[in-house]
C-alpha cells in the first residue's frame, strides 16, 4: 500500500499540550494514575471485579458503522449530547458519503475537554480522516475513578450519532488519547477491540481492560524524561505485556518529557492511514 504523506502541522505548543491534558498530575490523576502504576494496576486483566459488581458488560460499545441513515454537517461541530459536558466532532471539507471515512476517537487528558481538538482539522482535511472527541462525564475517564459507565455510555452515543450522519470505513476506526486518556485508548480499545481497528496511546500510565477482543494495532509513544507518568513505570511494563499477549505494537521512545512531540504525531497518523 502507498505510503500516505501527511502535511506538517504547526508544532504543539506547551498551551496547546496544557489544553490537551490540564491537570495531568491534579486530583483526578492521582485517584487512579501513579499510585495505583506503583501498586502494578496497569497490568492488562483488571477486569473480573468489575464483572462481579457490574451490570450488562458496561465496559462495551455496540454502535457499529453502518450506511448512514441521515446527513450532517461538515466542518467543526458540537455534538449536542449534553448541555454541560459535551464534545466536539470534525467532518473534513472533502467528505463524500459514497467513500466511508476514517475515524479518530479523540481522548483527552486528565482535566481537560474536546477543544484540542481543533488542533488537529487541518491533518483531518489532508487525510480525510472524521475526529470525534467526547468530553468525561468528570475530570477524568470513568474507568480511573470507579469503574467502566458513564464515559462508555457517552462514548457509545456520540459514535451511534455518527455512525446514523456519516459513512465511516469499519476498516480504519482508532481510538487515541494522551496521559489519561492514553490510558483509557488502551484499555477501551483492547476491550472493544472487535470495533476499533488501531490504538494510539501517547504516554499511557496503565491499560485496563475488562476483557480481549479482536486484535487492534497499537501505537505507543513514551518521553524518556517523563516526570507525571515515568517512562519505567509506564510504557516499558506495558509494552512487553501486550507484546506477549500477541498484540501488533509499534513502540516509539523519545528525548523529551510528558508530551507529543510533532514527529510522533506524523508517524502515527502515516502508521494509522497506511497500515
Amino acid at each position: 500500500m502507498r505510503r500516505r504523506t501527511i502535511a506538517r502541522h504547526p508544532p504543539l505548543t506547551r498551551r496547546a499540550l496544557l489544553g490537551m491534558a490540564s491537570g495531568v498530575a491534579g486530583a483526578a490523576l492521582a485517584a487512579r494514575g501513579i499510585d495505583q502504576i506503583r501498586k502494578g494496576s496497569w497490568m492488562l486483566d483488571n477486569g473480573p471485579e468489575k464483572r462481579e459488581r457490574g451490570t450488562a458488560e458496561p465496559w462495551r460499545l455496540p454502535a457499529r458503522p453502518g450506511p448512514p441513515t441521515a446527513t450532517g454537517p461538515l466542518g467543526l461541530q458540537r455534538l449536542g449530547l449534553d448541555d454541560g459536558r459535551d464534545g466536539l466532532r470534525y467532518v473534513p471539507v472533502g467528505y463524500q458519503r459514497d467513500q466511508p471515512a476514517p475515524l479518530i476517537l479523540i481522548l483527552h487528558g486528565a482535566g481537560g475537554d474536546a477543544r484540542h481538538v481543533e488542533l488537529f482539522t487541518s491533518i483531518a482535511d489532508e487525510a480525510g480522516l472524521i475526529l470525534l472527541a467526547p468530553d468525561s462525564r468528570q475530570r477524568t475517564w470513568d474507568v480511573l475513578i470507579g469503574g467502566y459507565g458513564p464515559d462508555v455510555a457517552f462514548i457509545n452515543r456520540a459514535l451511534r450519532q455518527t455512525f446514523e450522519w456519516y459513512a465511516v470505513d469499519p476498516a480504519r476506526m482508532a481510538v487515541e488519547g494522551f496521559s489519561d486518556g492514553a490510558s483509557y485508548a488502551l484499555s477501551i480499545g483492547l476491550t472493544n477491540g472487535d470495533l476499533f481497528t488501531h490504538v494510539m496511546a501517547f504516554s499511557p500510565g496503565f491499560a485496563t481492560p475488562a476483557e480481549h477482543r479482536g486484535a487492534p494495532r497499537l501505537f505507543i509513544s513514551h518521553g524518556i524524561h517523563d516526570q507525571v507518568l515515568p517512562i519505567d513505570r509506564c510504557s516499558r511494563r506495558i509494552v512487553p505485556v501486550v507484546q506477549r499477549a500477541g498484540y501488533d505494537v509499534r513502540y516509539r521512545e523519545f528525548d523529551g518529557p510528558h508530551t507529543i512531540p510533532p514527529e510522533i504525531v506524523d508517524e502515527a497518523l502515516v502508521w494509522f492511514t497506511s497500515g
